[in-house]
């Protein structure tokens, strides 16, 4: 199936061609503007009888889709690490309201805290929800080579700041990718009233109707200890030092 997203061309039974300008894949609900018209409509991809423009059928699909992009790019850094681009990292949390969950890639020195900012390497589930990108020219439902490619090529002198080695955490990396995915992710942040750390690593689901994670504790990722205070104040300062 090809992917959806906004600017995508389809074909409607009774109304004709058109352009889908919003996509929701976690209810199969999308936007669309046919011909001239001046406002859109509004139509479920499970019985609307919505086509692509070469006339492939759209089927929404059964099973829930990721809420999050954070198992694609677990994937991808793996990957990356793989490939000797072992000074990239993840540091992944919730959003205040605690709707949606935050992701943000960087490279360079492992610092967890004063963590480097470029444009396009952070974002969240609530607009991957609308149109499942990561923001640097990648298409919907690529691989993880594909990803791999799109950000090498999007930010070349920004992937070549993650080429070097640091085994310690690749390690981990790697050890936490083969206990989580493909229905989970990790959290760094803490969500415990009186702020003290949790002694293993918080799991997140990627999916709806996932059961909960079942599988060994998981350490803090290298480095983490030496953040922590103990003091719910010191750790709120970590959590989200920059709002986007």
């Amino acid at each position: 199936m090809k992917p959806l997203a906004p600017g995508t061309v389809i074909f409607h039974r009774y109304r004709g061609y058109g352009v889908i300008t919003a996509v929701n894949l976690m209810t199969g609900w999308i936007s669309a503007r046919f011909g001239s018209e001046g406002r859109t409509l509004d139509l479920n991809l499970s019985c609307d009888q919505v086509q692509h423009a070469d006339g492939e059928a759209i089927h929404f699909r059964a099973a829930p889709p990721d809420r999050m992009p954070h198992g694609r790019l677990m994937a991808m850094m793996r990957q990356l690490h793989e490939a000797g681009y072992q000074r990239l990292y993840l540091y992944s949390w919730p959003k205040p309201s605690g709707l949606h969950w935050r992701w943000h890639l960087f490279t360079g020195k492992r610092h967890w805290y004063q963590r480097s900012w470029r444009e396009g390497w952070y974002g969240s589930g609530a607009e991957y929800n609308l149109n499942p990108v990561l923001g640097w020219g990648d298409s919907p439902g690529e691989s993880v080579t594909e990803l791999c490619s799109a950000l090498a090529r999007f930010d070349p002198q920004g992937l070549a700041q993650a080429l070097g080695r640091d085994e310690d955490h690749s390690r981990w990396f790697a050890y936490v990718c083969e206990a989580l995915l493909p229905n989970y992710a990790y959290s760094l942040g803490v969500d415990r009233s009186d702020g003290s750390i949790p002694d293993s690593l918080p799991v997140i689901p990627l999916r709806a109707n996932v059961p909960a994670y079942a599988g060994p504790a998981l350490a803090w990722p290298q480095g983490w200890a030496a953040l922590w205070s103990g003091t719910r104040g010191h750790f709120m300062s970590l959590s989200d030092p920059v709002r986007y």
